[in-house]
């Protein structure tokens, strides 16, 4: 039936949209707010959300009798690579600015994850999945360069957001085999938990001092409840009903909510290049989407 599958597609959509608002909200906080911290406090956050949401609805049983100890070992991977996805991500950035680093770390994670597929699953995503990535990457592309000229040429930088869009890759395909072991619940809480005990200590080493103001403290609790807790959950229970190579591109739907929030909320007007990127990135999740719905008979090509 398709209907599982639809869900799973919403559910990831709906991730990507909350994904979007991240940037609109750090807008409200002072610019001397610590990009290392916000991301190490929204993990920690998250971590416990995820942790009340397991205590209300008492989901911490292990499917198919899977012991601790395999679970644990694959929260661990996938907790190390959310740990260096904030970390790389902010770093190559800020070396970077955001219309390049964004677009580098966003648009390379489905390359990335379709590459890895191949190479480990040893099944490479259809052709129509490739068709609908490589148009959406090139909308995002011609929306962040209609963006603005913070742009610079950085190769360190531009390492780092390559090993942020790996990283959410390989996070995303442990994650498609850890909620096959245990409930989404708890593999987002353990995978989490993972991630903050690694991220703080170096946001600690390489910050300045926590902005303690009330208006950090509302955006990262934001950015932890529902940005992280509510997003990675969604995106953790659509794992269960798509591919982890769809998955990722639907997230790519994550610059169409940035650059909505960026015209209502922020007030920018953006020109006809961003317009046009909107489009390509619009067509390439009705592609990829209209793959992952439709039967493959054996020996098709989409």
């Amino acid at each position: 039936m398709k209907h599982p599958t639809l869900i799973g597609i919403a559910m990831a959509l709906c991730a990507a949209a909350l994904w979007g608002t991240t940037g609109t909200a750090q807008t409200f906080v002072s610019a001397q707010a610590s990009p290392y911290w916000i991301g190490a406090l929204r993990l920690a956050i998250g971590s416990v959300f995820f942790a009340a949401c397991l205590l209300v609805g008492r989901a911490g049983h292990f499917a198919g009798g899977q012991g601790l100890r395999t679970v644990w070992r694959w929260a661990l991977l996938a907790g190390t690579a959310v740990a260096i996805y904030n970390l790389s991500f902010f770093a190559g950035v800020k070396a970077t600015g955001v219309a390049v680093g964004t677009g580098v770390a966003i648009g390379s994670g489905p390359v990335w994850v379709g590459l890895l597929e191949a190479l480990f699953n040893r099944q490479a995503p259809r052709p129509v999945w490739w068709l609908g990535t490589a148009l959406a990457v090139a909308g995002i592309s011609f929306m962040m360069m209609a963006g603005g000229a913070d742009a610079q040429v950085n190769v360190a930088g531009l390492g780092l957001c390559l090993l942020a869009g790996l990283s959410y890759a390989s996070y995303t395909i442990v994650s498609k085999h850890l909620v096959g072991l245990t409930t989404p619940t708890m593999a987002t809480f353990l995978v989490f938990s993972v991630a903050a005990v690694m991220a703080v200590p170096v946001a600690a080493l390489v910050s300045p001092p926590w902005v303690n103001s009330a208006a950090t403290w509302w955006m990262v609790t934001y950015l932890g409840v529902v940005v992280t807790g509510v997003a990675y959950l969604l995106f953790s229970h659509a794992l269960r009903r798509v591919s982890a190579a769809t998955c990722v591109t639907l997230t790519l739907a994550e610059p169409v909510t940035a650059f909505v929030l960026a015209i209502v909320v922020v007030g920018e007007q953006p020109g006809t290049l961003a317009y046009g990127g909107l489009a390509l990135v619009l067509l390439g999740l009705l592609c990829v989407v209209w793959g992952e719905t439709r039967p493959q008979a054996a020996g098709s090509l989409p």
